[in-house]
């Protein structure tokens, strides 16, 4: 359940007073873990997979009424816009276009309003962070200045960006260069920094809540990141890029199954002999800080780290790529060297590789089973079902999903999947003997959607998660994101009204029933 997907606030979902009755409702169905999201900064596209930065919040997230209420922004400054809706799905572009000027105000107010406890909580936060966060705000002043003259000039995408559009010292992150930028900018510079303090201030204490309650985080690391972030631009040298910051080779997945031409991410590749040299210093302080916003970390895509698919730059599709040879175990070890042991999942989907199985279980994390894989009627035989995603195959370090982000909901994916498969993921979740139309028609009614969901709960997996939607029943309608597609992905909203007590005492039984709930202390 991401923050985002939170109602009753203006335009998105927040960090505020909904976040806190959802860790409630989370303790009164025994629940104890909370998976969202990554939190950083969202760009184009909205993707919270594509941060401006990997160690900032995302300001869309800040409560503006806790912001009131802390007398660290005026009332009148935060009404929001008669186009900015409570319900519904996110607009993210209304959002940001009232959001953004809304807290550069209120960032103006408390620094010029703040109490002197306030103050000295501002600086403490600010020196704290300073190993990413003044990076963060220089890439922020420079990015909005130019970003709004090619706008002017009618640029736009790839063309504005940091590496093609901003002056030449300035895109090489010149210390002198930004040094002149910050000393011109100052006030922009500080608000941006006091944005975030906001950020940090009401997540911490929203995680200090469900700690209390007995709920861990768990948090989302994207294994690359976002060309057009501050990660990038201000570490160059850890990255393949040619002398302007161009992308030499980017990241993506060769063609499969599912797409005959792969998928092109775009990211840029990182340069693992460089970040071998420096210690993998950047991934040491990127995990480090993740372990502050989070209790449990989850890697996406962690088969990249045994080898990463390049693909030329420029090139229209994935088709031309290769394999080639990543960090390995060699990166988890200085993690651990710096760190000591940390709880992470390994997203370990897609076609993997001895190899990559290996470095999974070399660095001792559980991998990820997904229960929409289960049911394909071709693996269905005489000697039965023998799918590693069935809940009777699992092994007990591992974590089961009903499905992810990136999947449909599970009633979404049973009204479209074929009555075959409906049938078996039927009769493996009641236990007899069904015909299509019968199976059919528990998918119709719900029954089948809720069996599932049981069923993930009462397998041997050592951690189970749920997306809220499969919990609340919903269809394809409330799908989080469609992978390959932009412009309606991220955008689900929870209605308001939808943590019942009822649906809360349904998922405490199975989770009593099945050994699952731990009494918070």
């Amino acid at each position: 359940m991401h923050p985002t997907s939170f109602s009753g606030t203006p335009g998105i979902g927040t960090l505020g007073k909904a976040a806190y009755e959802f860790v409630d409702w989370l303790e009164s169905a025994h629940q104890s873990l909370w998976q969202i999201l990554p939190i950083g900064p969202t760009g184009y596209g909205d993707s919270p997979y594509a941060s401006f930065s990997t160690f900032a919040g995302n300001p869309l997230l800040i409560d503006l009424d806790d912001l009131v209420q802390r007398n660290w922004a005026d009332k009148t400054d935060v009404a929001p816009a008669e186009y900015i809706k409570t319900t519904g799905k996110v607009d993210y572009g209304s959002v940001v276009w009232w959001k953004m000027p809304v807290l550069f105000k209120c960032a103006a107010y408390f620094l010029k309003n703040a109490s002197k406890d306030d103050r000295v909580k501002y600086e403490a936060f600010k020196n704290d962070n300073s190993s990413w966060l003044d990076n963060y705000a220089n890439f922020t002043s420079i990015k909005q200045f130019y970003d709004s003259e090619a706008e002017k000039q009618g640029i736009s995408g790839i063309a504005q960006m940091w590496n093609a559009f901003w002056p030449e010292k300035l895109a090489k992150c010149d210390p002198t260069a930004v040094s002149n930028w910050n000393a011109e900018h100052t006030e922009n510079i500080e608000q941006i920094k006091a944005i975030q303090f906001f950020f940090s201030v009401q997540w911490f204490s929203l995680k200090e809540y469900a700690n209390k309650k007995g709920v861990k985080l768990i948090g989302d690391i994207p294994i690359f990141v976002a060309p057009d972030s501050a990660d990038v631009w201000a570490n160059q040298k850890f990255f393949q890029l040619d002398k302007k910051g161009i992308p030499l080779k980017v990241a993506g997945v060769p063609p499969d199954y599912f797409s005959a031409t792969g998928q092109l991410w775009g990211n840029p590749l990182y340069d693992w002999d460089a970040m071998k040299k420096d210690h993998y210093s950047w991934w040491v302080k990127r995990t480090q800080r993740m372990t502050e916003l989070v209790d449990i970390l989850r890697i996406d895509h962690f088969r990249g780290f045994e080898a990463y698919w390049s693909i030329p730059y420029g090139d229209p599709t994935a088709v031309n790529g290769k394999w080639v040879p990543g960090p390995d175990i060699d990166l988890f070890n200085a993690i651990k060297k710096a760190l000591g042991e940390l709880p992470i999942i390994a997203e370990d989907l897609g076609v993997i590789t001895d190899g990559v199985k290996k470095l999974r279980d070399d660095a001792g994390f559980p991998g990820m089973k997904v229960l929409q894989f289960a049911f394909d009627p071709n693996e269905a035989g005489s000697t039965g079902m023998i799918n590693a995603f069935l809940p009777h195959m699992y092994p007990n370090s591992c974590v089961v999903y009903t499905g992810t982000h990136d999947n449909d909901t599970m009633q979404g994916w049973l009204d479209s999947a074929p009555d075959a498969a409906v049938k078996i993921a039927a009769e493996y979740a009641f236990g007899k003997k069904m015909t299509e139309k019968e199976a059919r028609a528990a998918s119709n009614d719900g029954s089948l959607e809720e069996a599932l969901v049981r069923c993930a709960i009462a397998s041997s997996a050592d951690m189970a998660v749920i997306p809220m939607q499969d919990i609340l029943d919903l269809g394809a309608e409330a799908r989080m994101n469609i992978p390959n597609t932009t412009g309606t992905n991220w955008s689900w909203r929870m209605e308001e009204g939808s943590l019942t007590k009822e649906k809360a005492e349904w998922l405490a039984f199975i989770t009593d029933l099945y050994g699952r709930y731990i009494k918070s202390k």
